[in-house]
């Protein structure tokens, strides 16, 4: 069974390397870090008092890894879910924070349990994601990656600077449909007719 590092060392090289796109809302990015969460854990790495895209450019992979166990899996209390769920949430929380938590949570609603939706991972959301596990552990985390996909879809619907990140220039499936695919069994992918059918409307 792999580590919560192995999973952390997955996302960094799935994240890549240094990044400065002006449609990503995170800003200067590298091993999926931004510098707004540079800033928030206010780590000046290079030492000249304010936190910069130079910081993000020094940021090592350790230094991500860190990062990614500490806050976007420990503090979140990931580990409270079923394992079979850890790689998933953990993953998206890099790349959506607290929505991964809430896609869950409505996901379980969904399959009648009663969750406030807030993002919160409490004693509730982690018995409700068990009970929902034991019933149909493969179920679960192909519906939760599924659900993850349609949220990728459905905020490229409402931003449109976001959608090349959904689809690519030559309309085949972007980052982030391929990354929610990693997650579910093959059986359940889009075919390249159906990614090109879902996002036409983009024109």
């Amino acid at each position: 069974m792999r580590s919560i590092n192995d999973i952390a060392d997955e996302i960094i090289a799935r994240e890549g390397g240094f990044v400065d796109d002006p449609d990503d809302p995170g800003g200067a990015t590298k091993h999926g870090v931004t510098i707004h969460t540079l800033r928030r854990l206010g780590l000046d790495l290079d030492g000249d008092g304010a936190v910069t895209v130079s910081d993000v450019r020094r940021l090592s992979r350790a230094e991500a890894r860190g990062i990614f166990v500490t806050h976007y899996f420990e503090a979140p209390r990931i580990g409270l879910l079923p394992a079979a769920l850890h790689a998933s949430v953990f993953d998206m929380y890099v790349n959506a924070g607290a929505h991964a938590v809430r896609l869950l949570q409505r996901l379980l609603n969904d399959m009648g349990h009663s969750l406030t939706v807030d993002g919160v991972i409490g004693p509730k959301t982690a018995e409700a994601a068990h009970q929902a596990h034991r019933l149909a552990p493969a179920h679960l985390v192909d519906a939760y990656g599924i659900a993850r996909r349609n949220y990728y879809y459905a905020l490229a619907d409402r931003r449109p600077a976001s959608r090349k990140f959904a689809r690519r220039r030559d309309g085949g499936k972007g980052g982030w449909i391929v990354r929610a695919e990693d997650f579910i069994h093959p059986r359940f992918h889009l075919s390249e007719a159906e990614h090109r059918a879902r996002v036409s409307a983009w024109g």
